[in-house]
């Protein structure tokens, strides 16, 4: 016979008369609320239920600094599109939040650590909330963020506690509060010092048991329609639908229907306010969004455990000292994340003024966390500390990492690379912040190249989460596991590489941006390419990505990849007669579009004769095409990422564009828009692009898959 698994939940009766429920979820780090967690709350709180001896129940979590991390989203994810399994899973735990709700005695949830979505329905069950004041505990309903909201009764127990309005705010944003704001808002009782948590819910209890209006009132009122007028209503709703569809474009269907729950539910008794809530849950759950945004999670997740090599028994070397070298916008930037994690830096750069500039730039960033609570005035002064900064490269003699991160010129930094050699320790790792050069040739100028891989880091630093870490031809494992480890130290998200032109983000981009400017060349209009990109989800259009990192540094990435895949890029001419025009961009005022009167960009009548001077025809697109020509040749080029073994499997693919460029989540990456659309219908899509050329050409791997009925990913 199998022995039975070992119970998640146990419960302490004190002499007291308080009943102590511990939640410590066996073999996981976290606590989920999963079917089978379910059946061990609705058992124990039948036993609880019935008990005379007790004068009160507090539940808290076995693990440090974790309360309850929500439902389990692979039986959310696994749920696919049944309605009536939805309102099954739905009711079951509609169910348990009541019975907690019925017990015949005061209760608290003592909450340290995350408290998010299913747990904070179950936690908003209780009649009381306190909150430890360890920084890992934060309250939030994050359900938007996954393409549903709460469905265990949040929409309608958090109007109530804390007003629809508040509520809205927070679970059309998915964000999650610290426990002073949480107590400012009335969400929990109070915050207090993780090691009196309990003592403060027993003397909560206590209080409660002699004062029984009080948390018998608490229950009244989450029952209780909360009362707004049709006015109050109406203005909190028009305010927060402009909020949403600002953040959303209206391409997320979860934050407007959580709205719609809120809206329609809060001026019913619970019970009816519950039954709208369900009614707008159930469409979401298996919807294409939902699972997309499920499956992007999952990927996230993986790629955050992912060591970067495939033997398991590599271990990273310790880091304990790093040197950027250049303090340009990028070497400050790549100091200050690891200034701010802990990690002593020494800024290296020859120039005075450089370094001072970038010193400057730095705090400035720091600063303006500070100023949005981001960062508090101490952690910024604990960062500036640990930076230092010299001009001499003898200063590197006892460095474990360096990153260079010179000017983009590669016999600069095989200068740089040769000095090197003279002053650091003979085991140090020497990474480039390259985004094009060859890591495998870069390899050549240094003396132990299983040393030397790329560390690409995207601007702007501080808000890129992406890291691509490069391997070359003689890149050891070593080197590459300690890269990713640091990468995740700083808070980053490295994806592993091999060395190729364009790496990975940049190579799949350049087809979508060198189409957007042969369509601009064949008679499409600027803006008309833009607006079918956004309305594709991506964050700008590829014509505003032009003026925004630089006419000039896209001319010279193009002809980087114009001539590695010579057969599959065109030659599109407007870019480098926008460079010859002074047109850089942003940055010099003007590119496709004016930045005379802010960084938004106007139209440009000045555009108009460099545009007719490199146009070919003149025809209207419609958006369908646009839509097709920006992104069908990126799917090829991504499949032929993925035979070259560029990286290792689909989810890299789809996390580099989602990390580096901001491909849509809500499309979950590009090779799943793909499977989303079945392989099949993507190569008829292709068929009628042919004449075009080779990007338009499927690869062998995508034929096969079409005839076999399946898509890049197996599930």
């Amino acid at each position: 016979m199998s022995q039975p698994s070992p119970a998640a939940l146990s419960l302490e009766v004190r002499p007291d008369g308080i009943g102590v429920l511990t939640f410590d979820q066996p073999g996981s780090r976290a606590n989920t609320l999963g079917q089978a967690v379910q059946g061990e709350f609705e058992a124990i709180l039948t036993q609880l239920n019935g008990r005379k001896d007790l004068k009160g129940l507090i539940l808290r979590s076995g693990k440090p600094g974790m309360f309850i991390a929500g439902a389990d989203l692979k039986e959310v994810g696994g749920a696919k599109s049944d309605p009536e399994q939805t309102r099954r899973l739905v009711k079951r735990g509609l169910d348990l939040i009541a019975a907690i709700e019925a017990l015949p005695y005061p209760t608290v949830a003592a909450i340290d650590g995350a408290c998010m979505g299913g747990g904070l329905e179950l936690a908003m069950g209780f009649d009381f909330r306190i909150a430890s004041t360890n920084p890992k505990t934060e309250l939030g309903l994050p359900e938007v963020k996954i393409g549903l909201y709460p469905g265990w009764g949040g929409t309608q127990r958090l109007s109530r506690l804390i007003g629809p309005a508040l509520a809205a705010e927070l679970i059309c944003a998915g964000e999650a509060v610290k426990p002073d704001r949480a107590r400012a808002l009335g969400l929990i009782f109070d915050a207090v010092p993780v090691e009196k948590l309990l003592e403060e819910s027993i003397r909560l209890l206590q209080w409660a048991a002699q004062a029984e209006a009080v948390w018998r009132e608490a229950r009244k009122k989450k029952q209780q329609p909360v009362g707004l007028s049709e006015d109050q209503l109406s203005f909190m709703a028009a305010v927060t639908r402009a909020q949403v569809m600002e953040k959303t474009k209206g391409q997320y269907p979860a934050p407007l229907a959580a709205l719609t729950a809120i809206v329609k539910g809060c001026n019913l008794p619970l019970e009816a306010g519950l039954k709208v809530e369900t009614e707008g849950f159930v469409p979401l759950v298996g919807s294409p969004t939902c699972l997309n945004l499920i499956a992007v999670f999952f990927m996230s997740q993986r790629l955050q455990k992912d060591p970067g090599v495939v033997d398991a028994s590599i271990q990273p070397r310790p880091v304990q000292r790093v040197s950027v070298l250049g303090a340009g916008i990028m070497g400050a930037g790549i100091a200050g994340a690891h200034v701010r994690k802990g990690i002593p830096v020494t800024l290296l750069d020859s120039d005075a003024k450089a370094l001072e500039k970038g010193v400057a730039g730095l705090a400035k960033n720091m600063q303006g966390r500070v100023e949005i609570g981001r960062m508090a005035p101490a952690d910024l002064v604990a960062a500036l500390a640990r930076l230092s900064t010299t001009a001499t490269l003898n200063a590197l003699t006892d460095r474990d990492v360096v990153i260079e991160a010179v000017i983009e010129n590669e016999a600069t930094k095989v200068q740089v690379y040769q000095e090197l050699q003279k002053t650091l320790p003979v085991d140090a790792i020497l990474a480039s912040n390259t985004s094009t050069i060859s890591i495998t040739r870069m390899a050549k100028a240094v003396a132990k190249p299983e040393n030397f891989a790329g560390m690409h880091f995207f601007n702007p630093v501080e808000k890129m989460q992406l890291v691509e870490v490069i391997r070359g031809e003689k890149t050891s494992d070593v080197t590459t596991a300690t890269l990713v480890a640091l990468a995740k130290r700083i808070g980053k998200t490295p994806i592993v590489v091999r060395d190729c032109p364009g790496f990975l983000v940049n190579r799949i981009l350049f087809p979508y941006m060198n189409e957007a400017l042969t369509m601009l060349e064949e008679g499409a209009e600027p803006r008309a390419i833009d607006k079918a990109a956004t309305a594709f989800g991506m964050p700008m259009g590829p014509i505003t990505l032009h003026d925004v990192v630089g006419i000039d540094t896209a001319l010279y990435a193009g002809k980087v990849i114009h001539a590695a895949f010579p057969d599959r890029a065109t030659a599109p001419r407007i870019v480098a007669e926008l460079v010859q025009a002074g047109r850089l961009g942003q940055k010099s005022g003007a590119g496709f579009y004016s930045y005379a009167k802010g960084p938004r960009g106007a139209d440009d009548p000045a555009l108009a004769p460099i545009l007719e001077k490199c146009r070919t025809g003149r025809r209207a697109f419609t958006p369908e095409e646009i839509t097709d020509r920006l992104f069908l040749p990126m799917v090829t080029e991504a499949s032929r990422v993925l035979a070259e073994g560029i990286v290792r499997e689909p989810a890299d693919v789809d996390m580099g564009l989602i990390l580096g460029i901001g491909f849509p989540p809500f499309q979950g990456g590009l090779l799943r828009w793909a499977d989303w659309q079945g392989m099949g219908k993507v190569l008829e899509k292709l068929k009628r692009y042919e004449s075009l050329g080779v990007r338009f050409q499927p690869t062998d791997r995508m034929q096969e898959l079409a005839r076999a009925g399946k898509g890049f990913y197996a599930d």
